[in-house]
């Protein structure tokens, strides 16, 4: 089973790029115990895949999920600790959308016995796999850089204010990269987003979710940084289907890769 968990595309760079969010298959069962409103998966990482196509050219590992995160949020911890106590969020087994509606329907909520079975069968491949690309290219590079990539609608009451900004940079607080890899980023990414008309923040509402907080250890020279971009600067977010827009799309591409040339060619001063 462990091989349908996830798409792996191995490349040969220190990059790593993890795509926790943008599964779209459900466990055996799940569809009918959902609401009809959860059944359009609309708090999926749309279209993730496809827009960090290019990054293989950067030589990158892509790690992607297959499976929604309604199964089980491969960005939480296993144990599901909250991310961002006395804030709005959602769980290791959701259940609930994120606008607070319910996800399943009256009385089909997972137990306690079934999430630790959702954590064994989906949550703890993906991560095995991300541990082991880490690394592999620490082994060939010295180190490892991990981008963990996500989006989320442009406006979700209940979990922020507002219109979120375009890109939504994440460091842990400034813990999971090394300062100077951390500014070289933000450094690319702002001169990038001002020159596209977009807007951009660093460790704004997302500051990095379980990934990047967990896998961030500068110490141990593996560098984590978590993207959250607003969805509709690359596709519809309103409606079914959430189609990609590649007019859209186009120009935060031309941010993201300029972000991530920044990132993938950094390199830790010797000595």
């Amino acid at each position: 089973m462990t091989d349908t968990i996830f798409d792996l595309v191995q490349g040969d760079g220190p990059l790593v790029i993890s795509m926790p969010h943008c599964g779209t298959e459900l466990s055996p069962g799940l569809a009918d115990r959902l609401t009809d409103e959860a059944l359009t998966l609309r708090d999926t990482d749309w279209h993730i895949p496809r827009l960090y196509g290019f990054a293989t050219g950067l030589g990158a590992t892509l790690l992607s999920a297959r499976y929604s995160r309604y199964v089980v949020d491969l960005n939480r911890s296993s144990t599901g600790e909250s991310l961002y106590p006395g804030q709005a969020t959602t769980g290791l087994c959701p259940e609930t959308l994120f606008d607070g509606t319910p996800l399943y329907r009256d009385g089909q909520a997972p137990d306690a016995a079934e999430v630790a079975q959702r954590v064994e069968g989906y949550w703890r491949p993906y991560h095995d796999a991300l541990a082991a690309e880490l690394a592999r290219v620490k082994a060939r590079h010295g180190f490892a850089l991990l981008y963990d990539a996500h989006s989320i609608r442009s406006q979700v009451p209940r979990l922020f204010d507002g219109r979120l900004p375009d890109l939504n940079l994440g460091t842990a607080r400034g813990i999971s990269a090394d300062p100077r890899l951390a500014a070289r980023v933000v450094a690319a990414m702002e001169s990038a987003a001002a020159a596209e008309g977009m807007t951009c923040v660093t460790n704004g509402r997302f500051v990095g979710g379980h990934i990047t907080r967990a896998y961030g250890q500068p110490a141990e020279n593996v560098h984590a940084i978590q993207m959250e971009l607003a969805q509709d600067r690359y596709m519809d977010e309103e409606a079914p289907p959430f189609a990609y827009r590649p007019d859209r799309a186009e120009k935060l591409q031309r941010v993201l890769r300029a972000l991530l040339d920044a990132f993938a060619s950094w390199r830790p001063a010797q000595g």
